[in-house]
C-alpha cells in the first residue's frame, strides 16, 4: 500500500511533472560549481568532448559561463563518416557559446588497433572509440586544464557509458540531472532546438541511437529512476501505481549490475587506513 507521504508526489508512468526543475536556479548552482571547483585545483581551462548532442552542449554552455568562452576548448573527435550531422551541431554549439572547437579524427588509431580483427564486435570498437576520445581530451587538458564529464544522471545510473571512456572526467556538472531535466536546462541556456530535439546517439556505429540500444526511452527510464532512486519507492509500489513490471525489473537490474562503474576500483584492505575505505577526505583537503 502506498503511504500518504509518498502519495503526495503523483506516481504515473507518463507523468514527468515530478522531474521539473527550477532551470534558472540549477543553472546558477552549476556555473558556481564549475567555477569554484576549477579554481580550487589551480586549473585555468576546461576541456570537453563536443559531440553535437545535448549533454555536451549543456556542459559547454555552463563552462563558457563559468570561466569565459576563451578558457573552454571543445574537441570534436569523429570516427570515419559516422554521425556526419554531428559536426554541424558541434560547430553550432561552438558558435552559439563562443568556445574554441578543434576537430581531431580518431579513425586512424582505432582502425590500426583492429587491423588484425576485422570481425571485432561493434561494442568493443565503440568502447575503444570512447576511450580514444577521452585520451585525447586528457592530453589536450595539459598542463593547466581539467576534463569535464558530460554523462547525465540517467546514463550514470543505468551504466550507459564506457568505463575510463566517456565516464571519465575531473568534474561533471550534469551528473545529477536526469536526461529530461537536462533538456529543460538546455532550453534555458539557449542550446539550439535542433540539438535538444534530435535522437540521442553516441555515434558509435551508423544508425546507432541510445534509446534503440537501451530498449526504452529516456522519459520511461527517468520517471522510474526518480521514484526508485530519489524517493526510494519500492518496485511493488510502482507496479501498483501502473508502471510496467518488466521495465522496472530491467532498469533496476541495470542499476545494480553497473554499480562498479560509479565507484573507484575496489582495493583489498590489508592496512589500518585504506584508500577508498578509511582514507576519505573532500577533494580540496589540505595538509597542515
Amino acid at each position: 500500500m502506498i503511504d500518504t507521504e509518498r502519495n503526495a508526489v503523483r506516481m504515473a508512468p507518463g507523468d514527468l511533472s515530478p522531474l521539473r526543475i527550477d532551470e534558472a536556479l540549477v543553472r546558477t548552482m552549476l556555473v558556481a560549481f564549475l567555477r569554484d571547483e576549477t579554481l580550487k585545483t589551480g586549473a585555468k581551462r576546461l576541456v570537453l568532448g563536443v559531440s553535437g548532442g545535448v549533454d555536451s552542449a549543456v556542459v559547454a554552455a555552463l563552462a563558457a559561463e563559468a570561466l569565459g568562452p576563451a578558457q573552454v576548448l571543445g574537441l570534436f573527435t569523429p570516427y570515419r563518416s559516422i554521425g556526419s550531422r554531428s559536426r554541424e551541431h558541434a560547430e553550432d554549439v561552438a558558435r552559439v557559446f563562443g568556445i574554441r572547437l578543434e576537430e581531431v579524427p580518431i579513425t586512424g588509431q582505432v582502425d590500426a588497433y583492429f587491423t588484425n580483427e576485422a570481425k571485432a564486435h561493434r561494442v568493443r570498437v565503440g568502447n575503444k572509440m570512447a576511450r580514444e576520445r577521452k585520451s585525447i581530451e586528457y592530453d589536450r587538458s595539459w598542463p593547466d586544464g581539467l576534463v569535464l564529464g558530460t554523462s547525465n544522471k540517467t546514463e550514470l545510473l543505468l551504466g550507459y557509458g564506457t568505463q575510463f571512456g566517456d565516464l571519465a572526467c575531473a568534474l561533471n556538472p550534469v551528473g545529477d540531472l536526469y536526461k529530461t531535466q537536462l533538456r529543460e536546462l538546455a532550453a534555458n541556456l539557449g542550446v539550439p532546438r535542433a540539438i535538444i530535439d534530435k535522437a540521442p546517439s553516441a555515434d558509435l556505429w551508423e544508425g546507432q541511437t541510445d534509446e534503440d540500444e537501451l530498449g526504452f526511452t529516456y522519459e520511461q527510464a527517468d520517471v522510474i529512476l526518480y521514484h526508485m532512486v530519489d524517493r526510494r519507492v519500492r518496485p511493488a509500489e510502482l507496479i501498483a501505481a501502473g508502471f510496467d513490471a518488466k521495465l522496472i525489473t530491467t532498469i533496476r537490474e541495470r542499476v545494480r549490475r553497473n554499480h562498479f562503474k560509479r565507484v573507484m576500483p575496489l582495493i583489498a584492505k590489508v592496512s589500518l587506513r585504506t584508500v577508498g575505505h578509511d582514507f576519505l577526505y573532500p577533494r580540496d583537503w589540505e595538509s597542515d
